[in-house]
């Protein structure tokens, strides 16, 4: 058998948690900020959880996390 990768995409975007869950950035923050009001960016700030439907997905792309 071939050895299992981890998708290099996935490693860069994404971190299990020791509790199981799994860690991404938010989006919509990197660049054309000055339109965007200071209310929206302030909310932007911190790391998210991914979402209970796409979990699954993010760890078949992450077989060894």
């Amino acid at each position: 058998m071939p050895k299992m990768k981890t998708k290099s995409g996935a490693k860069k975007r994404f971190i299990v948690r020791a509790s199981g869950g799994i860690k991404r950035g938010g989006a919509f923050k990197r660049h054309i900020l000055t339109k965007k009001t200071t209310k929206s960016k302030r909310q932007l700030r911190g790391v998210l959880a991914v979402h209970a439907s796409d979990v699954k997905s993010v760890r078949a792309m992450l077989p060894h996390a």
